[in-house]
């Protein structure tokens, strides 16, 4: 009798893969020379960035600024684009009227970040409401899971002989998604029994979730928000600040070339590298990108102290940090100027070189343009 396979696979890409095994995964599918070494970059790469983020006094001044970032190449996976000079626009605005759809999608993906992390801060446990929740912002739908009878495939892009055909097709039928679903959040909560390093487990639940694929739409982005609140709820990271979604930007074809392998090979361990290259090279990238914004933060901190009549100038470096466009307002809606001090500021860091202003349909915005490089890179 021959060995039973480590990993039933996918047999058929047009059939709903209801046979989706559940977790835990075998261990030797893991637990290999390779997945090792490289989850010791990971974490050594994840460690050091927790390290300098926990040594900056105020971390709004990397949040707002980082996690919009992750938002516009999250979204951009998905083909959702906007200019950076409209996103941090829209940002810096209270009304959403003017902005344009791209542009919300990828705010909502941004507060959907924040609500699922205070979710998580109150529950201390992924729940299925955790999921349909993330989804719910990021759509701005009151879906929940897919219905039974949803004919949802994923089929191939492009315009070659192959585009349109199916090249999966995810579990369906009563009840199917919602005990899939709930094996999912018991792997995940459960650190007693399913005792696996918490990098391993992230990119071993992101696969199981988007082979899930329990909604209609808006699994990718809800998946890559699921992997940072893995990392800040197990405690790898204090903030959602790894800048994970650039990675998969750059390596698109890479991720759903893996993904595939995992459904129609077996083959975890290049999707485990994948990932796990992932949160090393975001977790360095993102180590730089702190350090330059603190050494430019500090730099324009000197000047404005060495300016006459600039009040609390270390606020107002906090303030022009935290995102790359300032509005008056942001300087007064918490007094920490009144209105004519605040603009006279800003209209100062202009004449010094620190901000640009601009004016779109009469209103003021002022531009951090050393802070917008170094997030644009």
């Amino acid at each position: 009798m021959a060995d039973q396979p480590l990993y039933q696979i996918n047999p058929d890409r047009s059939v709903p893969w209801n046979a989706l095994p559940d977790l835990p995964i075998h261990p030797d599918l893991y637990r290999t020379v390779a997945v090792f070494e490289q989850l010791g970059q990971a974490k050594e790469a994840l460690g050091r960035l927790q390290g300098r983020s926990v040594a900056i006094p105020k971390q709004g001044l990397l949040i707002n600024s980082i996690s919009l970032q992750e938002a516009k190449d999250s979204s951009a996976i998905e083909n959702i684009f906007t200019t950076d000079d409209e996103l941090y626009r829209a940002f810096s605005e209270t009304t959403v009227e003017q902005i344009s759809e791209p542009t919300k999608e990828i705010l909502r993906y941004r507060e959907a970040l924040w609500k699922g992390y205070y979710h998580l801060q109150d529950q201390n446990r992924f729940t299925l409401d955790y999921f349909i929740q993330t989804f719910q912002e990021i759509k701005q739908s009151g879906e929940g899971f897919r219905p039974a009878f949803s004919q949802v495939y994923i089929r191939q892009g492009g315009s070659g002989p192959n585009a349109g055909k199916p090249v999966y097709t995810p579990p369906r039928g009563q009840g199917v998604l919602e005990a899939k679903l709930s094996n999912l959040v018991n792997f995940l909560n459960d650190d007693q029994t399913y005792r696996i390093d918490p990098l391993v487990k992230m990119a071993i639940g992101h696969f199981q979730f988007e082979a899930i694929h329990p909604f209609r739409d808006g699994n990718g982005r809800t998946g890559r928000v699921f992997n940072i609140h893995y990392l800040t709820q197990k405690g790898l990271l204090d903030y959602p600040i790894l800048y994970l979604s650039r990675y998969i930007v750059d390596h698109k074809d890479e991720y759903y070339s893996a993904l595939a392998g995992v459904s129609q090979r077996g083959d975890w361990q290049t999707w485990l590298l994948y990932m796990l290259r992932a949160v090393e090279q975001t977790a360095n990238l993102t180590y730089e990108k702190i350090n330059r914004i603190i050494a430019a933060r500090d730099a324009v901190l000197a000047i404005m102290a060495s300016q006459k009549g600039i009040r609390r100038p270390d606020q107002l470096a906090q303030k022009i940090f935290t995102q790359p466009v300032t509005r008056i307002r942001h300087l007064t809606e918490d007094r920490t100027y009144a209105e004519n001090t605040a603009r006279d500021y800003l209209n100062k860091l202009v004449e010094l070189g620190v901000l640009e202003r601009k004016t779109v349909s009469g209103n003021h915005y002022f531009i951090n343009r050393e802070l917008y490089a170094i997030l644009a890179e």
